[in-house]
């Protein structure tokens, strides 16, 4: 999506686009408060997990309110957490240039604290993870609230542009999220997992503030699981790109290893690469870069799952060469040698009277993306016995 200047008055508009379509299952509980023991700073041994997650990319010319940054700025989120249980937040700076001052920050109505105290420096290109939350404990699959106060004046922000699902920064409407990058909870009973995707994972295709995101529908089939979405729209095995961040290779270790308690990493890209400029017609170079990711991934101890590439004609930027990569880049995914798993997305989604394109009843109708049904699709094609 491309970013507009501000109109006056309201510099701080990301995104003015009506609200989207109301979530089309029973939402669960808003995280609420329990009496428990405060825990202070430092304890150890508790297992954490990301419950919530997104992947930063650094703003443009097109993303005046990151680009400019703010002073005295207050940005309030509303995530849909997976595993329940204590939380702590992660706010990290990849692409920063300078410190940034974090805090009074608030998450489900309760004050959050750094090292004790209500306000923490943010290094650039570092992260700053919070105390547990005094006081609360989240049920699977809640809503929380997250109030973060930048005093500033704070320089451009790293961010994630597009969560689909609606913030505010200073009380005006967003889907942007700045600096905030996980909620980590205690409670994961099931598998913790790590999305490594594109624009299709990041929700491209579902209706804003509905859910339906195939790692949202994937956490709710599997209880108490953790699942980490580090989907970035047009995203690239192998190029980086000022507008859609660093390829997954350059990405890997900040947005994957970095995750606490992480056991399964599930690598959902390709199809950028197929039809970005400049256009990748190698598929030898694709599966080398596969091959890269699953050595790196079961180095640091993950079981690693590969994802088929979808098919997409009917997208503007399709042509029959590309899809010829795309299959046999797909029929290598298949053959078991380069992952622990595979997760056949291709075969779950496409029309079998025209492999080429999605299937019409999970195209969200731009023939790349699909809707809320393939979505759902794509959540089952994961068997739950390649995940630990």
């Amino acid at each position: 999506m491309t970013g507009r200047a501000p109109a006056p008055g309201r510099r701080h508009v990301l995104y003015a686009a009506a609200a989207g379509t109301a979530a089309a299952f029973t939402p669960a509980p808003l995280a609420s408060a329990a009496p428990e023991p405060a825990a202070g700073p430092g304890r150890t041994g508790t297992p954490w997990s990301a419950s919530w997650a997104t992947a930063q990319t650094a703003p443009t010319a097109d993303d005046p309110l990151a680009s400019a940054g703010l002073t005295d700025g207050l940005c309030t989120a509303r995530l849909r957490l997976s595993a329940g249980g204590r939380v702590r937040l992660r706010y990290a700076h990849a692409f920063g240039a300078a410190p940034v001052l974090v805090g009074p920050v608030t998450a489900g109505g309760r004050p959050v604290t750094f090292a004790g105290r209500p306000q923490g420096w943010l290094a650039a290109g570092a992260s700053l993870t919070s105390d547990p939350v005094a006081g609360l404990r989240v049920p699977d699959g809640s809503l929380l609230t997250v109030a973060t106060r930048l005093p500033g004046p704070t320089g451009p922000l790293s961010f994630h542009r597009n969560t689909h699902a609606w913030h505010t920064v200073d009380g005006v409407r967003t889907r942007s999220v700045l600096l905030l990058t996980g909620v980590e909870t205690t409670g994961a009973r099931g598998p913790v997992l790590a999305v490594l995707g594109d624009s299709i994972a990041e929700g491209t295709g579902t209706p804003d503030d509905a859910d339906l995101r195939w790692p949202d529908q994937l956490a709710r089939r599997l209880s108490g699981s953790a699942v980490a979405n580090l989907g970035i729209s047009g995203n690239r095995l192998l190029r980086d790109s000022d507008r859609f961040g660093p390829s997954a290779q350059a990405r890997f270790d900040r947005d994957v290893l970095s995750l606490p308690g992480l056991r399964t990493v599930l690598v959902h890209l390709g199809v950028n690469d197929l039809h970005h400029l400049p256009v990748e017609r190698d598929p030898a170079r694709m599966v080398a870069a596969y091959r890269q990711l699953a050595l790196r991934a079961r180095s640091a101890g993950l079981r690693v799952v590969g994802a088929t590439i979808a098919p997409f004609e009917g997208w503007t930027r399709w042509t029959p060469e590309a899809d010829a990569v795309r299959r046999e880049v797909n029929e290598e995914v298949r053959t078991g040698r380069l992952f622990d798993a595979v997760a056949d997305f291709d075969a779950a989604l496409r029309d079998p009277d025209r492999p080429s394109r999605l299937l019409p009843a999970y195209d969200s109708g731009d023939g790349l993306h699909p809707g809320p049904e393939g979505h759902t699709a794509i959540a089952a094609a994961v068997d739950p016995g390649h995940l630990r």
